[in-house]
């Protein structure tokens, strides 16, 4: 039954072929006013699967009812009606949501100043499609696996237009930490870190959701990888993933260890505390050297959101060095990210990418699930705690997955 929709009318079976597009272009033939009719009613009865998925009239989601750095502060949990999707849109019911540092920038309202609360949050979801407009059956059907980049993802079902989302051949949250953080760190280094064979790459926090990736691109690229992290164990999860030097600042000091083991400087940072780790890569950069910021994490849980750095000297020490500074920030680059998504699913399914994910089964107060889990898992991922991409379990997996 994958080509057709079927609609009943007074013991009628009225059955639509859709020719591989799911029903559309597929009415010739049929009397005018029965076509409308099996237009509108395919689209109560068909783009909303209530049996398979027991669509409830209200849902949990979390709301920024205040512009605050503190994320407990400014946002609130409430209870909504479940949203009904437009046209061209999904209802996705979410079951894991990836937690990212700039959520907590996204609630002190610095993306956007006209926007004012209350508004929603979360940045990444994972899920099955529950209910579609008309014209997105074109693309997709109930029961459908996706993923999303966009806005409101911290919420039981999110509306999600269907070029936000991405088909994902399961629901595993190791596609979640592709999104954002694999996306940055592949078309940050492939458009601004221009990296070359031999090259040394600094990778900061780089057992970290985004870090990870930076580390085992720059290995790819054939580069001799250094990442700071804050643990033994961090350590040696890099050692495993291609971290050649992991220095962990816990227990040694970043900046002699840089002094002496890289003499010569290093040839492309990928920088995102801030700070005085800024200042310190900075200083370690090389002849002709790259530092590319792409967050300074140090600082968004502060009024100004930003750390101080040493700003006076940074003019002199680029032009001693011919090095410079590069900022990066992933909407900027809308073209690049079709691709890279494309290529990181493959290499994961091949094995050879590691999506590490954190769901906090070793916090203290246990696993991250359910939307109230979402405010420790931010404080969880500032407390340096994590290994890995940060995931919060919205929801169990369902009973029914079956397409109509």
């Amino acid at each position: 039954m994958s080509g057709s929709l079927f609609v009943r009318n007074s013991g009628r079976a009225f059955s639509v072929i859709g020719g591989g597009r799911r029903g559309t272009d597929a009415l010739s033939g049929v009397h005018p006013v029965a076509r409308r009719f099996i237009i509108d009613l395919s689209y109560s009865a068909h783009f909303m699967d209530f049996k398979g998925s027991s669509i409830p009239s209200s849902m949990k989601k979390l709301v920024v009812t205040k512009l605050s750095p503190n994320f407990r502060e400014a946002v609130s949990l409430q209870t909504v009606p479940v949203p009904t999707p437009g046209d061209g849109d999904l209802l996705v019911r979410n079951r894991f949501v990836g937690i990212n540092a700039s959520d907590v920038n996204y609630s002190a309202g610095r993306y956007d100043p006209s926007v004012k609360p209350p508004f929603d949050v979360g940045f990444e979801g994972i899920g099955e499609v529950v209910g579609l407009g008309l014209s997105a059956s074109s693309r997709y059907t109930v029961g459908d696996t996706v993923a999303y980049f966009g806005s409101g993802a911290f919420a039981e079902y999110t509306v999600v237009p269907t070029k936000e989302s991405v088909p994902v051949p399961s629901v595993k949250p190791e596609f979640l930490t592709l999104l954002v953080s694999g996306a940055t760190a592949y078309i940050a280094l492939k458009r601004l870190g221009d990296l070359a064979k031999g090259e040394t790459v600094l990778v900061t926090a780089a057992a970290g959701g985004t870090g990870q990736f930076a580390v085992q691109f720059a290995k790819q690229a054939g580069c001799h990888v250094v990442g700071t992290c804050s643990s033994t164990e961090k350590a040696g999860f890099l050692k495993t993933v291609g971290c050649d030097r992991p220095i962990n600042y816990t227990s040694e000091d970043l900046a002699k260890t840089l002094r002496k083991e890289y003499p010569r400087g290093v040839d492309v940072v990928y920088e995102s505390v801030g700070g005085s780790v800024f200042d310190l890569a900075v200083n370690s950069l090389a002849n002709k050297g790259r530092l590319i910021v792409i967050g300074f994490i140090s600082g968004y849980q502060t009024a100004s959101g930003i750390p101080s750095v040493r700003g006076g000297t940074l003019p002199v020490k680029l032009l001693q060095k011919s090095a410079s500074v590069r900022g990066f920030f992933l909407p900027h680059f809308p073209g690049d990210y079709k691709e890279a998504l494309g290529s990181m699913m493959q290499m994961f399914a091949k094995g050879k990418l590691v999506c590490e994910v954190d769901c906090g089964d070793l916090a203290q107060e246990g696993r991250f699930v359910g939307l109230e889990s979402v405010f420790r898992a931010v404080d969880y991922m500032y407390a340096g705690k994590n290994l890995g991409k940060v995931v919060v379990e919205v929801a169990p997996p369902s009973v029914s997955n079956s397409k109509l």
